[in-house]
């Protein structure tokens, strides 16, 4: 059974000048080793959650135990473990990729090699360019290489593939999967379910500040599709379409011999999309 990293019980937490909860007594945990994704709307407490786990906000209700111990008791120390990256990149546009990196890493006692690092994304070519001449996406390559500056037991991760093209989205990502590999645990918030998808263990969807599902991709997908197979085949010059029951399907007469007479063109069970999920499972109480 792999360790505890977090434990988050009956969080709550209220911004000074509001009337309304904006996290209303959520619980989740997460383990080592394990890429937890927390999914929801803008303004559904997201990021603030992050935040408290991140010690930025510490005027909350509820627990938060880190390897078994109260998060509140741990000193700045606490942040030697974390990795952080932001949605929005924070550099200083008028010192290099490098010197940025160098400066950042000066806060760490423990600090990664920042040249392999760069190389590994990427930017290793650009390192002596001002930061104010790199583009979104270069920008937010350098953030992740700032995330990994200490040498992290954790990553918080907020759309960290948000503005990069394909082919660097996938260097990120597989960063991130080497992370885990090498026992790392990741805590990620984004919009973009095909990174859910590919990255995460586990999910929960929070709604107006409370966690409504929580549960693997795979799980939510079979809990939320249609258990029906759809074939479309070609005939009589054109495409058809024929709907069959998933249950029993290999003694099903009509589809066995729909596959064995016609030219079939697609099939496909009735799992729906993560994008599909979120819509239906984050929708607003007074749209339900």
């Amino acid at each position: 059974m792999k360790n505890k990293v977090f434990e988050v019980k009956d969080l709550r937490f209220r911004y000074a000048k509001s009337n309304v909860e904006a996290v209303c007594g959520i619980s989740f945990d997460v383990y080592e080793g394990e890429i937890f994704g927390l999914l929801g709307p803008s303004g559904a407490g997201k990021s603030t959650t992050q935040k408290i786990m991140t010690k930025l906000f510490r005027d909350y209700q509820g627990e938060i135990l880190y390897y078994g111990k109260d998060l509140k008791t741990y000193s700045n120390a606490y942040y030697e473990d974390l990795g952080v990256g932001f949605e929005l990149p924070v550099h200083f546009s008028k010192l290099t990729g490098l010197e940025n990196m160098k400066f950042f890493s000066q806060l760490y006692k423990q600090r990664a090699n920042i040249e392999t690092l760069l190389d590994q994304v990427g930017l290793l070519e650009d390192k002596d360019r001002m930061v104010g001449e790199y583009s979104k996406g270069m920008k937010m390559r350098l953030n992740f290489v700032r995330a990994l500056l200490n040498n992290p037991k954790i990553l918080f991760l907020d759309e960290v593939t948000n503005g990069l093209d394909p082919k660097n989205a996938r260097i990120i990502k597989d960063l991130i999967r080497a992370f885990k590999a090498d026992g790392g645990t990741v805590f990620l918030t984004t919009h973009l379910m095909n990174d859910v998808e590919e990255l995460c263990d586990r999910v929960a969807f929070i709604r107006e500040g409370e966690i409504v599902e929580i549960a693997t991709p795979r799980a939510l997908k079979i809990k939320h599709g249609n258990r029906e197979v759809r074939v479309e085949y070609f005939s009589n010059g054109k495409t058809e379409e024929a709907v069959y029951d998933l249950d029993g399907i290999g003694e099903n007469e009509a589809f066995l011999k729909l596959i064995k007479d016609k030219e079939i063109e697609t099939i496909h069970s009735g799992e729906t999309s993560l994008d599909d999920i979120f819509i239906k499972v984050t929708k607003a109480k007074s749209d339900a």
